[in-house]
């Protein structure tokens, strides 16, 4: 029997999330990718745990692994990320995400976030989203109650100076309206779906990223407000991502977002 994307995408991100869990705590082997960023064994153990079971089920369509790189050319592309947040987990923090993500085409069609430690896996269909625990699905529903907003401080940073997300931190009508958070992991965007964060800011090129494609269509698919950095489609414009509960968050921040690139673009005139 043929499996579907939808339990294809489950299965995929719970295999890299029990190798997580398994490995959690465990001594350290670091593979030093830049100055500033790492990779563990767990990162590649996970991703070929990964990859073994979308290969096994899916061996024409096309992988982009965090660890391994580009396989195969096609319209369907799966998008892997397993561990996003290698530094919490080296420094025994667990607030990591698993994701795995297929793009058919231009749309994201189906999509995992799994948390190892929580065992929650975050998925989609493409149509709605739910969070998977102790066997059970519950759609995911957003909502800005919380007022938690979390802000992306990892680099790279394309549109420095002109916007600097920790800028938002500090600004005072940010203080009076929301809470930040730095969780540095992308099962932060997971938690805007499924009501446990208000919005989620990031810059940088997010076309085809790893680390972003199955918290953004978690997002879409619950009915989040999702665009760009500066309020337009994603992946045009200067990038970025702007994830909100609902219009009156989005909004909120759009202004703080636009205030930062006009004060950038009135300097320079």
């Amino acid at each position: 029997m043929t499996i579907t994307d939808r339990d294809l995408v489950l299965a995929a991100a719970e295999a890299g999330a029990a190798v997580v869990r398994s490995q959690y705590g465990n001594p350290l082997t670091r593979f030093h990718k830049s100055p500033s960023d790492f990779a563990t064994a767990t990162d590649i153990d996970a991703e070929k745990a990964i990859l073994d079971v979308l290969r096994a089920a899916r061996p024409d369509d096309a992988v982009i692994g965090e660890e391994s790189g580009r396989t195969g050319v096609a319209e369907r592309t799966w998008l892997v990320d397993p561990l996003c947040g290698t530094l919490n987990f080296a420094a025994r923090t667990a607030l990591v995400a698993v994701n795995v993500a297929l793009r058919s085409g231009a749309r994201l069609a189906v999509a995992a976030s799994a948390d190892p430690f929580a065992d929650e896996v975050f998925w989609t269909d493409g149509e709605h989203a739910y969070v998977r625990h102790d066997g059970g699905d519950e759609q995911l529903r957003p909502s800005a109650e919380s007022r938690l907003v979390d802000v992306n401080l990892d680099p790279p940073f394309p549109n420095s100076p002109a916007f600097q997300a920790v800028r938002l931190l500090a600004h005072p009508e940010f203080g009076e309206r929301f809470r930040p958070r730095v969780l540095s992991t992308t099962l932060a965007v997971a938690w805007v779906a499924a009501g446990r964060r208000a919005a989620y800011v990031t810059d940088g090129n997010l076309r085809d990223s790893v680390h972003f494609a199955a918290g953004i269509a978690l997002c879409q698919a619950a009915g989040c407000v999702v665009t760009g950095l500066q309020g337009q489609p994603l992946h045009t414009g200067v990038g970025g991502l702007l994830v909100a509960a609902d219009h009156d968050t989005h909004a909120a921040l759009l202004t703080l977002v636009n205030e930062q690139f006009s004060t950038a673009a009135t300097r320079t005139t």
